[in-house]
């Protein structure tokens, strides 16, 4: 079960935009292995869509999953910039230090930031 905890991506984000995100805590099943993940999307009008599209997938890979909080990502493509800054309503703010490493393996090339600003 640790490949297929392996196997999911450390970072789904949309490609341009600001918009929510979530970090998660995934696990195997009845097994100790784990990792976060962060998820954002702009299709989301509230932090919880975004949970109750991904949870139901990574369980059907025998995964659990915790929502840790959530927050809002501004991803500038053109001049390779994130932003990580907000936080979640009914999850609270993540932990936006934890996602910027998360963001800064998958985005190398770009600059990462975070605050606590709500805007």
């Amino acid at each position: 079960m640790a490949e297929a905890l392996a196997k999911i991506p450390d970072v789904e984000i949309d490609p341009e935009g600001t918009f929510k995100y979530i970090l998660l805590r995934v696990k195997v099943k009845d097994g100790d292995a784990q990792k976060d993940v962060v998820r954002g999307t702009k299709s989301a009008e509230y932090h919880n869509h975004i949970f109750e599209k991904v949870s139901p997938a990574l369980e059907a890979l025998g995964m659990e999953c915790k929502c840790l909080g959530g927050g809002k990502i501004e991803h500038n493509n053109k001049d390779k910039k994130i932003r990580v800054f907000g936080e979640s309503t009914a999850f609270g703010k993540a932990d936006h230090s934890v996602s910027v490493e998360k963001l800064k393996t998958v985005f190398g090339d770009y600059e990462v930031t975070w605050s606590d600003d709500k805007k």
